[in-house]
């Protein structure tokens, strides 16, 4: 794995490309070339939620489709940073970073009550078209006559992730992962690109951990839909299956409303457990002191360090103005949570994501023409 392997925000964009979309401001042409894209008629973009390249590996045994993919195309690719959910799939439906979107993390602060809001949820009275404010792929498509497919259940209509993320594509609703491959199989008789969206197994693996057996049933689900949907596709179609991040199974929580020296000085903690933004007047000092108490269990950063170093990508106004004034990293099986600013059920889930680690960040691409 190198820095210069491609992105998630890489994917969709490499697949218009390949379809012969011509979407400024999107190097689908480099993209195409870095993800090693054959050319096709039509083609179904698959994003599995929480299916991280060594999780699958890891198991890959009970997977027999996805595993022949994978021996074909044995390297991963690497996911957006923070490795959340709201960050890559706005990344795949804009192919840009989270430092463009604003879509940094899995909550973050509520400008108009101080709060933390979910991006996930969308708990929150703010416009998603005014927070996200980068055009989409799907308004892209729509502008020059295309259609994008956007399979998905009926509770994300209008939500504002799928506005941040999906505005200007064609819904197509599925709840059962079996009607979302019948839908991605419908929708390719009005149009050529379909992007289909999985969530049980990052579900599951938040519930009951990846290592387990609940979390194992649901790749064995997933295994033999996709499998299907490849047997069903028409021919020359260019079958996609990614995720947006992996998962690490947590052995070790940290409650910063039980910790003095962590606790000081922070008004907001917001984030997730494995990439904890926190929001304070002082970042310097609680900078400081976080990575003081934390040692070599997390990296801490302040604001500007981490624009600086480009885990972002280029990072707009809108995003520097919303972003935590402090994010700490976890190592290892660790998860720093506040029970001031979260629930019991969300410091108790096992399976979490979020920080820099290759299990978090690398991701499966893999990739088949139908014949």
């Amino acid at each position: 794995m190198t820095e210069q392997s491609p992105l998630v925000t890489d994917v969709l964009a490499g697949t218009c490309h390949v379809l012969g979309y011509d979407l400024p401001g999107l190097d689908g042409e480099r993209s195409a070339q870095a993800l090693g894209l054959p050319q096709a008629s039509r083609a179904v973009v698959v994003l599995v939620d929480g299916l991280g390249y060594h999780n699958l590996g890891a198991l890959k045994g009970h997977a027999p489709f996805l595993r022949r993919r994978l021996t074909e195309r044995p390297d991963p690719i690497r996911t957006v940073s923070p490795s959340t959910t709201a960050a890559a799939i706005t990344g795949l439906g804009t192919g840009l970073l989270p430092g463009q979107t604003a879509m940094a993390g899995y909550s973050l602060r509520d400008p108009n009550t101080g709060d933390p809001f979910s991006l996930i949820t969308w708990n929150t009275d703010l416009c998603a078209e005014n927070w996200q404010r980068q055009q989409t792929i799907g308004e892209k498509l729509a502008a020059q006559g295309h259609e994008l497919a956007v399979v998905q259940p009926a509770k994300f209509l209008g939500s504002g992730l799928t506005n941040a993320a999906w505005r200007g594509g064609k819904p197509v609703v599925g709840e059962s992962l079996e009607q979302r491959v019948d839908g991605a199989l419908a929708a390719l008789e009005w149009t050529n690109l379909v992007y289909l969206y999985w969530g049980e197994v990052d579900h599951v693996g938040h519930g009951k951990g990846w290592q387990s057996d609940a979390w194992t049933a649901e790749l064995e689900n997933l295994d033999s839909e996709m499998a299907r949907l490849a047997r069903r596709l028409p021919p020359d179609t260019l079958l996609i299956i990614t995720a947006d991040h992996g998962m690490i199974d947590v052995e070790e929580r940290i409650d910063v409303a039980a910790v003095p020296s962590l606790s000081e000085g922070v008004t907001l903690v917001a984030g997730e457990e494995r990439a904890a933004q926190i929001y304070t007047e002082d970042p310097d000092a609680v900078s400081a002191r976080w990575q003081a108490y934390l040692g070599d269990r997390a990296t801490v950063l302040t604001k500007n360090e981490w624009i600086e170093s480009g885990l972002l990508g280029p990072v707009s106004d809108q995003t520097r103005s919303v972003i935590g004034d402090v994010i700490a990293f976890s190592h290892g099986r660790l998860g720093i949570g506040d029970s001031r600013f979260m629930s019991a059920w969300a410091l108790s889930i096992t399976g979490l994501h979020g920080s820099l680690t290759d299990e978090e960040m690398d991701i499966p691409c893999l990739v088949e023409v139908t014949t």
